[in-house]
């Protein structure tokens, strides 16, 4: 199917543009279109809203054709983050690119839970799984400097993608390729104050129902249940310090069981909502009596191989 055509980005004022923008977009089915319009708009004339605004010159010929196929692009199903390859989050501008997930704002709540855990904590170690561009990983960082924060991926493109941003934003994150928490050195086994991931949780029969959007994202970054969940819960209190925290991002009928899953090793576990109300964050605290067991089990071993 060939990209619908916006021959009308020539000659018009910005206000006029925006708004024939706008129903441009609504009829293409693109949600929030005022917005949208707006968005591009900033990207292609390298300024923020109040100058947009305060800018009335139609826009130069140049600048109205690259708007306009930024505006087809958009109607034909590219997620508007791969038009601009960028996304805010977190009042950080984070590159992105096709093949990489980009990172959702109900996902700065993650960040936000996981930050609360590290309050008191004096140069705290947190590992961030399943990185994607980095976003919460450089969220972290961004927010306590102090904290020494390593990020994993098992995909390539996540990782130089991930990198790249930290290298752009000018932030210290150690990322390292690999599956969950195996690329981690090893001298951080149990000296870990969090381990934070938005894992893929969209169950498989889900995906067919999705937005044309969403599954326009890398399907391993989307799909997964509750399986990486269980993994982390698993093996999470292998790296966490006495005290240190698990804090994952689910879906929205996944708090019982993902609740549960924690129970077993963590205390004080909980699921937290986020501003619609639905379920979107589990976190629990290791129990010192599964972190001094750990303890023990690592004195005997080396022990027996003395």
């Amino acid at each position: 199917m060939s990209e619908p055509e916006a021959p009308f980005v020539t000659g018009l004022p910005l206000v006029a543009l925006v708004r024939r923008s706008s129903e441009f977009l609504r009829a293409h089915g693109v949600q929030s279109p005022e917005a949208t319009a707006e968005t591009l708009l900033i990207h292609h004339l390298g300024v923020d809203r109040a100058g947009l605004y305060a800018r009335s010159a139609p826009l130069d010929p140049q600048a109205a054709k690259a708007f306009g196929r930024s505006l087809c692009t958009r109607c034909s199903g590219t997620p508007l983050q791969h038009v601009t390859g960028e996304q805010q989050f977190m009042d950080l501008s984070l590159r992105v690119e096709p093949g990489v997930f980009v990172p959702r704002p109900e996902t700065e709540g993650l960040v936000v839970a996981a930050l609360e855990t590290l309050r008191g904590a004096e140069r705290p170690v947190v590992v961030d799984v399943g990185t994607g561009t980095g976003a919460v990983a450089l969220a972290v960082a961004h927010h306590r400097p102090d904290a020494n924060v390593l990020a994993t991926d098992v995909s390539e493109a996540a990782v130089t993608l991930a990198r790249a941003n930290a290298d752009r934003l000018r932030l210290a994150v150690d990322v390292r390729l690999g599956d969950l928490l195996e690329p981690l050195p090893a001298e951080l086994r149990g000296r870990v104050n969090l381990v934070v991931s938005n894992p893929p949780y969209i169950e498989e029969e889900a995906f067919d129902s999705l937005p044309l959007e969403v599954r326009s994202e890398p399907r391993e970054a989307l799909v997964g249940g509750t399986q990486l969940h269980t993994r982390l819960a698993t093996d999470g209190p292998e790296w966490l310090r006495p005290g240190g925290w698990l804090v994952v991002e689910i879906g929205d009928d996944q708090g019982p069981e993902v609740r549960s899953l924690l129970s077993a090793r963590f205390e004080l576990v909980e699921v937290l909502t986020d501003l619609a109300g639905r379920d979107r964050l589990v976190r629990g605290r290791l129990r010192r009596a599964d972190a001094a067991a750990r303890a023990l089990g690592g004195a005997t071993s080396a022990s027996r191989a003395g």
